[in-house]
C-alpha cells in the first residue's frame, strides 16, 4: 500500500473539491437549469452578489477536481496501470473543465444579464433572450458532452481499479456505475435538468469517498513491470 504525502494531498484535494461543488451549489440562492431563460435575471438579481460569491465556489470546486484528479494520476500512472489510467483520467480531466467554462459562462451571463435587462419592457427581454440563444445552445450542448466525457473516463477508471485493486473494490464498481449512468441517461434522454441533477450529487460522493478513501487506506500498487 502507498500512503504517504502525495496520496494525502490527493485525497484532501478530492475532499476540498466536492466540498467547493456541494457547498457552492447548495448555499447558492437560484439555480440555472439548462440553459439561461429570462426569469433566471430576476431571481439572480434578488441577492446578486451573493449568488456570483457560490457561483464563484461552485466553479473553483470543477477547477479543484482537476487538480485532484491530475494529482490521481500522477501516483498511479506507473506501468501496467497507465493504459488505462492516462486516458481515464484524461477524458475526467476533459469532461471537468468542460463543465468549468459551461459554468463560467451561465456565472458571467447571468450576473451581467441581471444589469442588461434591468428596465426592460417584456418584449426588450425577449429580444435581449434571442440574442443570446445561439450562445446558450453551445453552452448546453458543452454541459451534456462535459458530463459524458466524464462519464466514460470514470468508467476507464472503475476498471483499472477493480482489474488492480488500487482502490476498495466497492469504490471502483461505484466509479464505474456512476460513468454508465451519466452516459447512458444523458445519451438516451433529451434535455432534462431534474433527471440529470442527481448524477451531480452523486459525483460529489464520490468526490469525498474517494478522499476519505486515500487518506485512510492510500492506494495499493502491485510491483511495476519493466
Amino acid at each position: 500500500m502507498k500512503k504517504d504525502f502525495e496520496t494525502r494531498f490527493t485525497g484532501w484535494a478530492f475532499i476540498l473539491a466536492a466540498a467547493l461543488l456541494w457547498f457552492g451549489w447548495a448555499l447558492s440562492p437560484h439555480h440555472i437549469g439548462e440553459y439561461i431563460v429570462s426569469s433566471d435575471f430576476t431571481e439572480i438579481g434578488k441577492n446578486v452578489w451573493y449568488w456570483i460569491w457560490m457561483y464563484r465556489i461552485h466553479i473553483f470546486g470543477w477547477v479543484t477536481m482537476g487538480i485532484s484528479m491530475f494529482a490521481l494520476m500522477s501516483i498511479i500512472s506507473s506501468k501496467p496501470y497507465r493504459v488505462v489510467i492516462v486516458p481515464g483520467a484524461g477524458m475526467v480531466i476533459v469532461g471537468t473543465f468542460t463543465l468549468a467554462i459551461a459554468n463560467a459562462y451561465f456565472y458571467n451571463f447571468g450576473a451581467w444579464g441581471v444589469g442588461q435587462t434591468a428596465g426592460m419592457s417584456a418584449v426588450e427581454v425577449i429580444e435581449f433572450m434571442d440574442n443570446i440563444l445561439f450562445t446558450n445552445q453551445y453552452v448546453t450542448c458543452f454541459i451534456r458532452f462535459g458530463r459524458i466525457f466524464s462519464g466514460v473516463g470514470l468508467v476507464l477508471l472503475g476498471f483499472a481499479f477493480i482489474k488492480w485493486r488500487i482502490v476498495s473494490t466497492w469504490l471502483g464498481w461505484f466509479t464505474t456505475l456512476i460513468g454508465l449512468a451519466a452516459m447512458v441517461i444523458i445519451l438516451s434522454i433529451p434535455d432534462n435538468y431534474e433527471i440529470y441533477k442527481p448524477l451531480f450529487h452523486l459525483k460529489a460522493i464520490w468526490l469525498l469517498m474517494m478522499g476519505v478513501t486515500l487518506l485512510r487506506q492510500g492506494v495499493h500498487l502491485s510491483k511495476s513491470e519493466a
